[in-house]
């Protein structure tokens, strides 16, 4: 086998691995962007339901202790 032959493999062979490794990087990126934005909704709802229930507003919740059930 001819050295520049070898080389040349070697070098495709190589370039072929970074396409690969970047293309991977990018949809890495994309799925950690992804779940922030996530957290952070995730995050201003428990923050919401934080002042809902520190505010003492119960109108989204109510309490079935000691409420027979609708079907009696």
């Amino acid at each position: 086998m001819d050295p520049t032959t070898a080389a040349d493999d070697r070098l495709t062979n190589l370039e072929i691995k970074a396409s690969f490794t970047e293309d991977l990087l990018e949809r890495l990126d994309a799925v950690i962007v992804r779940q922030q934005q996530q957290i952070d909704s995730l995050t201003r709802e428990i923050a919401h339901l934080k002042q809902t229930a520190s505010s003492g507003e119960t109108n989204e919740f109510r309490s079935l202790s000691g409420e027979p059930p609708p079907h009696y």
